[in-house]
């Protein structure tokens, strides 16, 4: 399955659950974001060439994450730019999720593990601001 988790038509986050699976090849971003994401599925033999890709220098806005839930489950709560909340959806084990515009906070519900993968260096507190998340007395993971 895969979920855009949109408001007021700006992506906030794009959901790829464990479960999905399309033949080729599918890019899901636009050149709006500077992080890209897509989906691939080879056969026993394809090859893709080997390649290196050009020094290009780009202009980043903005700090896109995608996170991979290795083990666990946790609840991703999804805001606007204005820090309004949007809505709320379940990760666990083996999805993956493109966080691409407004803000988030997380939520463990069972121990979890995730990889996350962003544009750096990370400039530590410089690089966001925290706020309190949809309930006052829930710890909320700030990424």
């Amino acid at each position: 399955m895969l979920k855009s988790i949109e408001h007021n038509g700006v992506q906030l986050a794009l959901v790829i659950k464990s479960n999905y699976s399309k033949e080729g090849i599918e890019f899901f971003t636009g050149d709006d974001i500077s992080l890209q994401m897509g989906y691939m599925t080879h056969k026993t033999g394809n090859i893709v060439k080997a390649h290196v890709h050009n020094n290009i220098e780009r202009t980043i806005t903005g700090t896109p994450e995608v996170l991979i839930i290795k083990k666990g489950k946790m609840r991703l709560d999804l805001y606007t730019q204005e820090r309004e909340y949007v809505e709320s959806t379940i990760l666990e084990q083996g999805d993956i999720v493109l966080l691409s515009h407004g803000g988030h906070g997380l939520k463990c519900l069972d121990n979890a593990e995730m990889i996350e993968v962003k544009q750096g260096p990370y400039l530590g507190e410089k690089d966001k601001v925290r706020y309190k998340g949809i309930s006052d007395n829930e710890v909320i993971i700030n990424d």
